[in-house]
């Protein structure tokens, strides 16, 4: 059976997205399986208006969950030094979590200490390191531009990771 991962890299200016699909293998000998359906990113613009900025983002979040109809959406947790970026990407997780309960999609959370350590073993990982372990995971030639977009992969990855 196919379970949908949609993965966010949370954002206000970019947010990242990755949408994956797990097959369990069956038997004593079936492999899991595990692709890309696609990523990318949602841009705001810094100059337009907080409301237009935020409206993009639920129409773009609408449009990625009824295109992917994700089982599961997995969001890196928010994890900011400064507190006037936390506010804005606040209101924009406020916006993801409204779309995804509009849906009914559950969702889990993961800091990146725990990606990292899902993904290399190690917890304070640099970050080229997850992304070579995204590249190495899904077979690709190169790192999934923009970075992004690699991290809402790591954080799809992750959660397929722990339901295995």
């Amino acid at each position: 059976m196919e379970k949908r991962i949609l993965g966010l890299d949370p954002g206000l200016a970019t947010l990242g997205f990755g949408a994956i699909a797990c097959e369990l293998g069956q038997g004593r000998t079936g492999a899991d399986k595990v692709s890309i359906l696609d990523f990318g990113i949602i841009q705001t613009p810094a100059k337009q208006p907080m409301g237009d900025r935020l409206r993009t983002i639920y129409d773009d979040m609408q449009a990625l969950v009824e295109q992917f109809q994700p089982d599961l959406v997995a969001a890196e947790k928010l994890f900011f030094y400064r507190m006037g970026n936390t506010i804005l990407v606040a209101q924009a997780r406020g916006v993801i979590l409204l779309v995804l309960a509009q849906h009914n999609v559950p969702v889990v959370e993961y800091t990146p200490a725990q990606v990292k350590l899902a993904l290399t073993g190690y917890g304070n990982a640099e970050k080229y390191d997850v992304q070579e372990a995204v590249a190495r995971e899904f077979n690709l030639e190169k790192i999934p531009k923009p970075d992004d977009a690699a991290d809402a992969l790591a954080v799809a990855l992750t959660a397929w990771f722990q339901a295995v």
